[in-house]
């Protein structure tokens, strides 16, 4: 029988002493047998390969994220958590996390939320079985989902999403002679090379980018807006709040955001899929409207440099190196390092989620 999906890694039984193909090959064969294809996919089977295979986080790894950077980030979050909770009546509820990586920032914040009262039954939404290890270890607890169909339903959720939504694929629309085409990934043997394809698509493009110059992108994520308006759908059901946090723009806005990080340094996202990790900037006035439309109030965005600056970060530096004074300038350099302008301050931006009924979140005054 023919192999209907070409992506798929060849059945045991056609080479039983062969190695499954690497990804690249996979893609090539795909590419190969059915022409171009949209960059989303590209990145999607990239990321799905990266995720599943390896733990990306720490010196070790490709990047580091802010709840890898210091403890503060999390308890932060966690006691914003305790404070919609308190304000909201004291409702039963649960924690849930989108994309947790190794599951530090739910630990950290859990612990705050326990000395604050609250300890939450925990929701995990992750796919990556390496990383669910790392998260059991963690957060011992836990339940773990594939996305938030199996969610629980009968109360009110606290959702936290950092850095989750700029590796989910994105869609490239890019300006030609011959009007606006998707970019597509073609291949020539192993090597990937973005192209524009034939289709036009000038129809779903603002009036006042039409006449943009040739080159020019414009990106978009249906996956996100999918996911943020079935999380909008749960919170309106449930009650609750959501939290996201990731490095992004206010859109709408022309540029070319995708991005490979491996080993610590910017690589060539169409070298090696798999192989390293593929991420886009989050267009923020997109979530934002996605999720007004579904019902929800939107708080933000704001940076997250003054968003952890309002919910003091500064003071807890304080307490912390009054705690142990050998770490006080370590302390100090992770505290600028989450929220000074020419660090992670300005690019990363964070917005709440409320359902009707819920308090203005601490914040977003």
């Amino acid at each position: 029988m023919a192999d209907d999906n070409p992506l798929a890694a060849a059945p045991r039984e056609r080479a039983e002493n062969a190695a499954e193909p690497l990804l690249p090959e996979r893609l090539a064969r795909a590419i190969t047998l059915g022409g171009p294809i949209p960059l989303s996919q590209f990145m999607a089977a990239a990321n799905a390969h990266y995720y599943g295979t390896r733990d990306p986080l720490g010196a070790r790894g490709d990047f580091t994220t802010a709840p890898e950077i210091s403890q503060m980030f999390g308890e932060l979050i966690g006691l914003w958590l305790v404070d919609m909770w308190e304000r909201a009546g004291k409702p039963p509820a649960r924690y849930v996390e989108l994309g947790p990586g190794r599951g530090t920032l739910a630990a950290d914040a859990l612990r705050a939320m326990a000395k604050a009262g609250l300890a939450p039954p925990v929701d995990l939404i992750e796919n990556s079985p390496m990383l669910r290890a790392a998260q059991a270890e963690r957060v011992p607890n836990a339940e773990f989902h594939l996305d938030l169909i199996g969610l629980h339903d009968d109360v009110p959720l606290l959702v936290i999403a950092n850095e989750f939504f700029d590796a989910l694929p994105i869609r490239q629309l890019i300006a030609t002679g011959e009007g606006w085409r998707e970019r597509l990934v073609a291949c020539q043997d192993i090597l990937f090379l973005p192209i524009a394809g034939d289709r036009s698509f000038d129809m779903i493009i603002p009036r006042d980018l039409l006449q943009a110059d040739p080159g020019s992108v414009l990106e978009t994520s249906p996956a996100s807006v999918a996911i943020l308006r079935g999380l909008a759908a749960r919170l309106l059901a449930q009650g609750g709040a959501a939290l996201i946090i990731d490095y992004g723009y206010e859109g709408p806005a022309i540029g070319d955001t995708l991005q490979a990080v491996k080993d610590h340094a910017y690589a060539n996202p169409f070298d090696t899929p798999g192989e390293a990790d593929l991420t886009a900037h989050v267009d923020f006035a997109t979530l934002k409207e996605a999720a007004e439309a579904e019902g929800l109030t939107v708080h933000g965005p704001v940076t997250q440099g003054a968003f952890l600056s309002a919910l003091g970060i500064a003071a807890r530096t304080e307490a912390l190196a009054k705690a142990s004074p050998e770490r006080a300038e370590q302390l100090a350099l992770d505290r600028d390092r989450l929220i000074d302008p020419e660090q992670m301050g300005e690019l990363f931006k964070v917005i709440a989620l409320t359902a009707p009924g819920w308090p203005v979140p601490a914040g977003f005054a």
